[in-house]
């Protein structure tokens, strides 16, 4: 109670502050940037009043926010964004009122970047911003593809970021699992986000106008994860013209369609895998039926006088994987996602935003065991969650945010045992959390994002001590060059994944509730870190970050009776140190990421490494903008080895599940691996090049785009597991080229 009572005075007493603080021979400046062409909102641009030099960056919905400008006078707006003419407008505030500017601006002829200065905010030095990347589409267009543009893929290229190989598009943030992530779209959890074995997101970037990734340390509004964050805000749909857009690449056919409606406008886009020959690289020339496809559309509606400063939007993404063997002996798979999103968002009279959210996401997955020895399995998750937030920006520009959430969910897994019984370990339950969080913005040298989150009801009915979730984030600017950084925070997490850490490759990963009698898992994040910005276009930055996770629940690999538990809880821990430099010119942009990092578990009082851990990455990125449309990038990628389990023998063991067979037809001796301790052996180091290239047409009314990529140029022979059957070696991806093509119309 004394951390809420402290919590509150400390709101009241900034609350009291600002109040008596307000310049009443001022006004606020409020607007909305987006693109003359389409509509579509452009987040993160830079906005700066070149009178009194105090500007603002645009947010996720394209918004920013001036407090306290001089009322009555004569002043100019710059507006700036990558890739357009910037725009220079002439404005007058308002005395002790919001004035409201939405500005268009045109795209730029001639592209000046490939990539788009995501993060770069020069205008607001004091944001409490730690950990926190921002992305645009046009990020990921940049990079090499691997068969084709993919948002989690991208992601790997982040320091602090670990993956366990080219296979798989599953990621692992600061020793964390990935179970640990929040996957978000539109606010909406999506509970499998991954296609064919996990090689794919089941996020279509041609959806996607940008993301934001906290891969730790993130504030109060987000709850219900240990590690991290990715909030993914798709496109409006053009709301001037009708347009089409379709593409492929070797692995899937896409379509996309958009256009206005009154007061609002759609967008539909949809995928679909139609060859498994690609696939075939990814899995050592084995051929897996995969089948997939995904599916998403989203309607707005803005109408002043129907509400004036009110936007609706009604979304849903679909999306659903199929692995049907033609072999009767070996087991399918199937796993869909649905989700459904409607919400309310209210721009008011004063610098106050709210929004009022309401959503659907269900999960279902099956294995299907056919005559195989695989046991039947069923899982489904149905999430029905309820958001209101509130944010409102004082005079001095600190702002206040809180926040009401309601999640109830329902999970149901079907497992089947040796003697052909089943078990159902799903529950339904309900999260009911507050938080509130201040942010201080109104000194320059100094930011504070303090809040804490408040589980008044849990999933589990084992509440444990973790019902109060303090949050802090601090920036410190004692210099014009510098940037000291730092955060910390506590996060809890009640639904778990039931996983085996020894498989290679996870088809998808069954949700349910931890147990009655398992306390909910806690993780504890400390960050710090500075940021340099000595030269104009050169950035370094540094952070080193130690998490702790108590109550990890993991799953009873070694249960041997229907009493015992199918879960016990152990404890992580991870630290390391990233490193970052950035050179942004008009013809080129470089990447330098570096990570040094270690990651534990501890089981039954046994220290071990996890699969993803992984003591040094270096990741090198080279865009280069050619000019007529062309654009070139090279990715090289190092990691020391993957920790892995070693084979340390075989014998014939006996098994006598067929006694009565002849002894001339029958052999009862069968090879048995012994295997070493788990993940003491590492791998061989790993690196890889790849290249892209790419040309931008325009015909007439159609525009084309032609990219071709080349993965593993060198043919670097990578090491990805040893089989336990036979210990032979199989490697990652060989040299790969692939091409997409794209037309827009």
């Amino acid at each position: 109670m004394r951390k809420d009572s402290s919590f509150l005075v400390l709101t009241f007493l900034f609350t009291y502050l600002n109040l008596f603080s307000q310049q009443h021979d001022s006004g606020t400046l409020r607007g909305l940037v987006t693109d003359s062409t389409t509509s579509e909102v452009l987040a993160y641009g830079n906005v700066f009043i070149k009178e009194i030099g105090v500007g603002a960056s645009t947010d996720a919905r394209g918004y920013f926010l001036i407090p306290s400008i001089p009322a009555n006078k004569n002043l100019t707006l710059v507006v700036s964004y990558v890739g357009y003419k910037t725009k220079t407008i002439p404005i007058a505030i308002a005395k002790n009122k919001v004035t409201q500017y939405n500005i268009k601006l045109m795209p730029s002829s001639v592209e000046l970047q490939t990539i788009e200065k995501i993060g770069e905010r020069v205008v607001e030095k004091n944001e409490t911003d730690i950990s926190l990347q921002r992305i645009i589409v046009r990020d990921l267009e940049a990079l090499p593809q691997g068969v084709e543009t993919d948002v989690f893929r991208s992601l790997q290229y982040l320091p602090g970021v670990q993956s366990t190989g080219d296979v798989s598009a599953r990621f692992y943030v600061r020793g964390g699992a990935s179970n640990q992530n929040l996957i978000l779209i539109e606010g909406i959890t999506l509970y499998s986000p991954f296609h064919s074995l996990g090689l794919f997101s089941v996020i279509d970037p041609d959806m996607i106008n940008n993301v934001e990734f906290y891969k730790g340390g993130f504030t109060a509004e987000y709850g219900g994860r240990l590690s991290s964050v990715v909030k993914t805000m798709t496109k409006d749909g053009n709301k001037n013209n009708y347009a089409a857009k379709a593409s492929a690449s070797f692995l899937t056919g896409k379509l996309l369609l958009e256009g206005p409606i009154p007061h609002g406008s759609f967008i539909l886009t949809g995928r679909k895998s139609y060859s498994n020959q690609i696939i075939k690289k990814f899995l050592n020339e084995q051929n897996t039926p995969i089948d997939f496809y995904d599916f998403s559309f989203k309607t707005n509606y803005s109408n002043y006088d129907f509400m004036e400063g009110a936007k609706f939007t009604f979304n849903g993404f679909f999306s659903g994987d199929n692995i049907a063997n033609s072999n009767p002996t070996i087991e399918d798979f199937k796993w869909s996602n649905s989700l459904l999103g409607f919400k309310w968002f209210q721009v008011g009279d004063s610098p106050l935003f709210y929004e009022l959210s309401l959503s659907l996401s269900k999960f279902d997955g099956e294995v299907v065991p056919k005559l195989s020895d695989a046991k039947q399995s069923l899982n489904s998750v149905e999430d029905i969650t309820a958001f209101f937030d509130l944010t409102y920006m004082f005079d001095n520009k600190d702002e206040i945010g809180v926040g009401f959430h309601i999640k109830n969910i329902r999970t149901d897994l079907y497992i089947e045992n040796a003697l052909g019984i089943q078990t159902n370990l799903g529950t339904s339950a309900a999260n009911i959390s507050l938080y509130a969080k201040y942010k201080l913005l109104q000194f320059d040298f100094i930011g504070i994002d303090l809040g804490t989150r408040i589980n008044l009801a849990t999933l589990s009915s084992n509440k444990g001590t973790a019902d109060l979730e303090p949050r802090i984030s601090l920036v410190l600017r004692p210099f014009e060059v510098i940037t000291l950084k730092g955060a910390f925070g506590i996060y809890q997490q009640e639904l778990i994944t039931v996983t085996d850490e020894n498989e290679v490759i996870n088809l998808y990963e069954p949700w349910v509730v931890s147990p009655e009698y398992i306390t909910p898992s806690k993780a504890t994040h400390y960050i710090l870190g500075f940021d340099l910005d000595i030269i104009n276009g050169f950035t370094f930055s540094v952070e080193g970050y130690y998490k702790k996770i108590n109550n990890l629940v993991l799953v009873n690999n070694n249960k041997a009776s229907k009493s015992d538990d199918d879960f016990l809880t152990g404890e992580g821990e991870s630290y390391g140190t990233e490193l970052t430099a950035k050179i942004n010119t008009s013809i080129f942009n470089f990447t330098a990421a570096y990570t040094h990092a270690y990651a534990y578990k501890v089981v039954d009082e046994k220290r071990y490494y996890p699969r993803y851990d992984i003591r040094n990455t270096l990741n090198l990125i080279l865009e280069f903008n050619l000019g007529d449309g062309w654009s070139t990038s090279a990715v090289w990628v190092y990691n020391s080895g993957l920790p892995f389990t070693q084979i340390v023998g075989y014998y014939d063991k006996y098994y006598l599940d067929n006694i009565f067979a002849p002894w001339y037809q029958y052999d009862p001796r069968r090879p048995f691996t012994m295997i070493g301790v788990q993940n003491l052996a590492r791998l061989p180091d790993y690196h890889r090049l790849d290249l892209s290239l790419t040309k931008k047409l325009n015909l007439g009314f159609v525009k084309a785009e032609i990219d071709a990529s080349i993965i593993n140029v060198y043919d670097r022979k990578n090491i990805f597991y040893f089989t336990r059957e036979t210990g032979k070696r199989v490697n990652m991806l060989p040299f790969m080229p692939t091409v997409t093509f794209k037309v827009e119309i």
